[in-house]
């Protein structure tokens, strides 16, 4: 058996032990730390098995075991995941101390200072990742009794009475951790060490002193480890910013949308509460006109219905201010009485034309004295269509910018949890895989002298003593280099190419970072298959018979059928109570509900703008199909209006499909129609909704599409 078998049946058995560390760290941190929850410890005890990983086993199993811990912690707990991150720095830490000999019971002082180390970050840090997630809550948590105590004692302030028990509390528990971590280093013979600390080595191991030496040795800009290291850290945090401000804008609009439509709705019962031909009367009588009590009831019930909503009330827009009809009270300040008028509010200036001519305004959205409100005004007519007052409802918008702060919080940990972890691998990867072999030939070939026999014998006897099996390209740069030092030019070309294949690496590991957006309408998963399905049937066969054929190459029609499912992707937009409706929606919710043709055609072409314009044809039909599948052949359609052949092939086609598709497809407010009657429909359509053309190719093919109907799959 030679050196290099022998080497390699080493590594397989160092990645048994990987496992073993790894699952028994695991299975330490959960078992401890339900026992703690168990048993009502004032304890977490869901570090040892991190702490001692990364001891035994170095940076790479520690960090592994930390990730998991939080991760399988998630499942109970989805909160826990946050603090991933903090499981990650106490095992570099603990990694980092153990290279150090500090889990010694010879020197306890070191013990302290790994003890004081974890408990700053588990305590310290903890507590200020609490603050910045979930905004402050005194006495919160495992530390909250002691947090209380602390504070009736005479700790000036909440936060830093909590900040104490977080950190005395941790303290106590990172005692525990590194007391069993060093017991268990100690009683563990250093042969078993020795098997469980996880190395990599793909060659023959080289001594410290040596690693240190080329570590240490002089490069003229920069170390490739240092290149590799930076180049992850950027393109990680480069694109982690990207994800996060898309995600923080979508976000903050979805969170805006909501409270647009929380006023609406707030604005529409309010509404419907007044008659409008009565409103002189309420104005004059107050209360003693009829129903009035009952209506000013309403407002006030509608004002506290949710925390949002700050005031409700109902206004006559004069000259000369703004005239109470109705003005329900808040918790500050009785509302005002009928007929008292009211200062027109700097931000409606602009509006105060439209406003005393009775037509509808957008929504305003203004900073002023009572915080960012979002104002909504909504007309009252009366029964001649003349404008009496406006319903107004001023909803908060504060708790939007609150919540985006922690929702920025969120996703910084858990990128930062992520970050480490990549990290970690990307730079063990380069360790052992290139940077580690490249110093080994450094140091066989630095000092060659080649000037007798002897001396470049020695030399290539030194390079074949390195034995090294990375199985790559630095592997062929080994064996190239003991032939010959000449080919030594081939080096930078075989670092490049080893460059590009690490540049892959980090660009596939960095990928994981990305959020995938799903549909939520309960109904979509057949239909956008089916409705894929249905447009490839009706492409080939208007191209069998020869009808719009300079269109449909076999680009336009992979395009089309490729992009299908993409059509209906503007619904994200659209709330789950319109998209799940069991029965019909009202106009407004209509309204809301054909915004998604437009929303996905906005969504798509901010793809569009991050591909080149030669590769972005799949890009483009897929915005064509979610701008105007619902347009209309006669121009009755939305969101345009477009009329015939103005209207673009690919959306023509996916009427039909899409139309077809709900008529026999079961929803949650109807049954499905037979196929004879949905056939019969398209028939009816065609010339009015539908292109004939089109429509007449889907209704010669109705075998094939008999057969999708039943089998729900795709071509």
């Amino acid at each position: 058996m030679n050196d290099q078998t022998i080497m390699r049946k080493q590594n397989d058995k160092s990645k048994i032990y990987l496992l073993i560390l790894c699952a028994a760290g695991l299975l330490i941190n959960y078992l401890l730390a339900h026992a703690a929850i168990w048993l009502k410890l004032p304890l977490y005890l869901d570090n040892i098995g991190s702490a001692l990983a990364a001891a035994l086993g170095g940076y790479l199993p520690g960090i592994i075991v930390g990730f998991f811990t939080n991760l399988i912690n998630s499942i109970d707990d989805y909160n826990t995941a946050y603090y991933g991150s903090l499981t990650i720095l106490i095992s570099i830490a603990s990694a980092w101390f153990a290279s150090r000999g500090y889990y010694s019971f010879r020197k306890p002082w070191r013990l302290l200072v790994i003890i004081i180390t974890f408990a700053l970050i588990g305590g310290g840090l903890g507590s200020i990742l609490t603050w910045a997630l979930y905004g402050f809550e005194f006495g919160s948590g495992i530390s909250a009794p002691l947090a209380i105590r602390i504070y009736e004692a005479g700790m000036p302030g909440e936060y830093l009475s909590q900040l104490t028990a977080d950190m005395l509390i941790d303290l106590l528990d990172k005692t525990i951790t590194v007391l069993v971590t060093a017991i268990i280093l100690n009683i563990i013979p250093e042969s078993v060490k020795e098997r469980f600390y996880f190395s990599g080595w793909q060659q023959t191991p080289i001594s410290k002193e040596k690693r240190m030496a080329a570590n240490h040795k002089q490069v003229h800009l920069m170390s490739l480890q240092t290149k590799i290291i930076f180049l992850v850290t950027v393109a990680m945090v480069v694109i982690a910013a990207i994800v996060t401000v898309i995600s923080f804008i979508h976000f903050r609009t979805a969170a805006i949308e909501e409270q647009q439509e929380l006023a609406w709705g707030v604005a529409n019962v309010a509404y419907d509460a007044i008659d409008g031909d009565r409103v002189d009367e309420y104005i004059q009588l107050g209360e003693a006109a009829e129903g009035y009590a009952r209506i000013d009831k309403r407002f006030n019930d509608l004002a506290g219905s949710s925390d949002s909503i700050q005031y409700v009330y109902a206004y006559r827009i004069l000259e000369n201010g703004c005239q109470v009809v109705f003005d329900a009270d808040t918790p500050d300040m009785p509302g005002g009485e009928p007929g008292d008028i009211v200062e027109f509010d700097e931000d409606f200036k602009d509006q105060l034309p439209d406003l005393l001519a009775g037509k509808e305004i957008e929504p305003i959205a203004a900073h002023g004295q009572f915080g960012w409100l979002l104002t909504v005004y909504k007309p009252v007519y009366n029964s001649e269509g003349i404008c009496q007052c406006y319903v107004g409802v001023d909803v908060s918008m504060d708790h939007i910018t609150r919540n985006g702060y922690e929702f920025l919080a969120r996703v910084i940990s858990l990128f930062f949890g992520f970050f480490l972890l990549l990290l970690t691998l990307a730079i063990w990867f380069a360790e052992y895989s290139v940077i580690l072999p490249i110093n080994a030939l450094d140091n066989a070939t630095s000092n060659a002298v080649y000037t007798s026999e002897e001396a470049r014998t020695k030399t290539v006897e030194r390079i074949h003593e390195l034995d090294i099996h990375t199985g790559d390209e630095i592997e062929n740069l080994y064996h190239s280099v003991s032939k010959t030092t000449e080919d030594m030019v081939n080096t930078i070309e075989n670092m490049e190419e080893q460059s590009e294949i690490i540049t892959k690496l980090q660009n596939g590991l960095i990928l994981v970072l990305a959020d995938m957006v799903e549909s939520r309408d309960k109904c979509t998963g057949d239909h956008v298959r089916k409705t894929a399905a249905y447009t490839g049937i009706i492409m080939r066969e208007l191209r069998k018979e020869g009808i719009y054929t300079d269109q449909l190459t076999d680009v336009f029609m992979n395009d089309v059928i490729n992009s299908a499912p993409l059509h209906d992707i503007g619904k994200i937009q659209v709330s789950d109570t319109i998209l799940n409706k069991p029965g019909k929606l009202t106009d407004e919710e209509f309204e809301i509900m054909k915004t998604h043709t437009t929303a996905g055609a906005e969504v798509i072409a901010h793809a569009m703008n991050t591909v080149s314009e030669a590769n972005s044809g799949y890009l483009k039909e897929a915005m064509n199909l979610a701008h105007y599948h619902h347009e209309k052949w006669n121009g009755s359609g939305y969101p345009c209006g477009l009329k015939g052949e103005d209207i673009p092939l690919s959306a023509r086609i996916m009427a039909v499909a899409d139309v077809f598709d709900a008529l026999v497809s079961k929803r949650s407010y109807k049954d499905g129609f037979p196929f004879e009657k949905a056939m019969a429909i398209i028939n009816e359509g065609s010339g009015s909704h539908f292109d004939p053309q089109v429509a007449g190719a889907f209704l010669r093919a109705s075998d094939e599409v008999r057969r999708v109907m039943e089998s729900s799959m795709m071509l």
